[in-house]
């Protein structure tokens, strides 16, 4: 029979799915209009208003690439709007944030040791923390920083590194990594939607109406564009890093996913300057390597918290919904007994297995009664863990937890 918490599984799913395709779309398309702008070359033969060319060779056939600084001279009758990608990129990344961080955010989003706040208050500082960084990003750009590229980027990372540890403060390591994505990926979406495709349907318009387009409209949105060059990269980490808790669950977390803004900023300087003169700067690659030397060794520093100031804190009263439903201690000693060797703050299985995996730790009750559900999908009605079953989890326990987290009415 399927449940509540099942299907809605299927539907995160679902949307995490979509939101990949959709990623993988976008990121293609912007990456191969970067590549291309840097590679036209001029011609004897090219026509008037164009600024460069390009041969290129693909799937058994040849294509010319003509790029025009404004517009041509005669508008043609098909035009193809590079747009949905981005939308459908932002517009899925948002549900799957609020399936996750939003519906799942007892478990997900708060972190009770480090802000004592509401849920409610959680998921307004997550929405409202979008919305103000790109009004603050959209204003620089239309300042006088505008027109001094370098120090506008500079200010942006500075801001970024605010926003990495002040989402550090307040939500779990995983939400503070994704948030800052989402922060990222919203600036970069906004800049398509409210830049970069009214500016060239201002163009498209003066040309049907016979007037001849501002060039400042193409320079506006070619600086946001290479702006969203620059951070794809590490929006693609921070997406990522949930599978990583040497990335999200230690000290230094918040500088990491800065460092991260730094080795995009690198690596993309290396392609961007190769598709253009046909060779990149190979210190780019040195530097590269040695942020994310630095990177590992600040992923050292453990951020949990003690085995006792874990068992001695109260539970939230999510938590105590599961403490208190029925068969709590037969799910409790399953837990003890087949999972909590791995997932634990001091893994005891192997002695190579240094950090819990995920960052899930299932080694005090409240730990147990706050991963409820990731417990009940994993090892209840399924069998993803423990892995090839290694512990020998029985029918029967996985019966006590179904039961257990059946009884608590929460599906």
């Amino acid at each position: 029979m399927f449940d509540a918490v099942i299907l809605w599984e299927w539907v995160n799913f679902s949307v995490r799915w979509l939101h990949v395709i959709t990623a993988m779309a976008w990121i293609g398309a912007s990456f191969y209009f970067i590549a291309l702008d840097l590679m036209l070359k001029p011609a004897d033969d090219m026509p008037d208003g164009a600024s460069g060319e390009e041969w290129e060779v693909h799937g058994g056939g040849f294509y010319h690439t003509t790029k025009y600084l404004v517009a041509p001279a005669r508008l043609p009758e098909h035009l193809t709007w590079h747009k949905w990608q981005s939308y459908a990129t932002w517009l899925s990344g948002a549900a799957l944030m609020m399936i996750i961080y939003w519906v799942g955010g007892e478990l997900y989003l708060i972190d009770a040791a480090k802000a004592d706040i509401a849920l409610w208050q959680g998921i307004a500082i997550s929405a409202l923390s979008l919305t103000v960084g790109w009004l603050l990003y959209d204003f620089m750009c239309k300042s006088k920083l505008g027109e001094t590229p370098t120090a506008l980027m500079l200010l942006l990372f500075v801001i970024l590194v605010v926003m990495s540890y002040g989402y550090n403060q307040i939500f779990t390591g995983r939400a503070a990594m994704l948030h800052l994505g989402a922060f990222t990926a919203t600036i970069m979406t906004a800049n398509v939607f409210f830049i970069i495709m009214p500016n060239q349907r201002i163009v498209v318009k003066d040309l049907q109406e016979g007037r001849t387009p501002d060039a400042k409209y193409g320079k506006i949105a070619k600086l946001r564009s290479t702006h969203n060059n620059y951070l794809t990269l590490p929006v693609i980490f921070l997406m990522l890093s949930n599978h990583y808790p040497l990335a999200f669950a230690t000290q230094y977390s918040w500088i990491i996913a800065s460092l991260i803004f730094l080795t995009g900023v690198t690596i993309r300087h290396y392609f961007n300057t190769m598709h253009k003169t046909g060779t990149g700067p190979h210190w780019t690659w040195a530097v590269t390597v040695l942020l994310m030397i630095v990177i590992a060794w600040l992923s050292t520093a453990n951020m949990w918290n003690s085995y006792e100031d874990a068992d001695a804190r109260a539970l939230t009263p999510y938590e105590q919904t599961f403490a208190d439903a029925d068969g709590f201690n037969a799910a409790h000693d399953v837990v003890m007994g087949r999972c909590s060797m791995c997932h634990s703050r001091e893994p005891s299985y192997s002695d190579s297995l240094l950090w819990a995996p995920r960052g899930v730790l299932l080694d005090t009750p409240a730990d147990i009664a706050r991963n409820a559900r990731a417990i009940y999908i994993q090892s209840g009605v399924s069998h993803a863990m423990p892995p090839a079953n290694v512990t020998a989890m029985s029918d029967a326990d996985r019966q006590a937890i179904v039961q257990w987290y059946r009884a608590a009415g929460t599906y």
